[in-house]
């Protein structure tokens, strides 16, 4: 039997990104999220379109998705609340967003180089794709929302996760961090509440998660 509901989070489960971007002063930032999705060697980003990350992709044509594992839940939570803009919205204050130029420091992640664009890689994430910004677009109906398509220019994976001989990833051995109706999950397990659903509101059954 099926219930008739209106759903207040359209968030079935995604992996989660962290996308790394440059200042305008040419400062790193970085920023956790989850709308996106890849087909063939392109991929598409829904973003705030007021978000310091959207603001750098638009100007630098540039980013990094780091893609972390489960074993990251905690790094990924720090940055949940984390404004890399001091200039916020009234929404965000709300939520309990804070201003936070360093987003590596904060989350304990460490910054490197990448080898084609600008944009900073995580080192702690095993999956760290270097992309160039083809367009970015007002998403339908919802002028507050960007689309981003961007075009992967370089992969770098551990060597523990790629099939030998091959280039292709071992699905047996990629464990992505998942965030599914704003909660962190890992094969199958919630893994700790997350603050961003507690800033939304988004219930929680007793007990939830491995942290608790």
């Amino acid at each position: 039997m099926h219930r008739k509901i209106d759903l207040k989070v359209l968030y079935f489960g995604t992996p989660v990104v962290l996308i790394g971007t440059r200042n305008e002063d040419g400062t790193a930032n970085l920023a956790p999220m989850s709308s996106a999705w890849w087909l063939g060697d392109k991929c598409m980003l829904g973003m705030n379109s007021a978000s310091q990350t959207t603001r750098n992709m638009v100007r630098e044509r540039e980013c990094v998705l780091n893609l972390p594992s489960s074993e990251l839940v905690g790094a990924v939570d720090r940055l949940a609340l984390l404004s890399g803009s001091p200039e916020m919205t009234a929404h965000k204050v709300e939520k309990g967003y804070r201003y936070e130029p360093d987003k590596f420091g904060a989350a304990g992640l460490t910054a490197v180089e990448s080898e084609i664009v600008a944009a900073p890689r995580v080192m702690e994430c095993p999956i760290q794709l270097e992309c160039t910004v083809l367009s970015a677009e007002p998403f339908a109906g919802n002028c507050g929302v960007t689309a981003h398509t961007l075009q992967v220019v370089r992969a770098h994976v551990e060597d523990r996760l790629v099939v030998p001989g091959t280039d292709h990833i071992d699905p047996q051995g990629w464990d992505p961090l998942i965030m599914k109706f704003c909660e962190f999950f890992g094969e199958g397990t919630q893994l700790q509440r997350s603050r961003l659903a507690g800033a939304w509101g988004i219930p929680q059954r007793e007990g939830a998660g491995r942290g608790y």
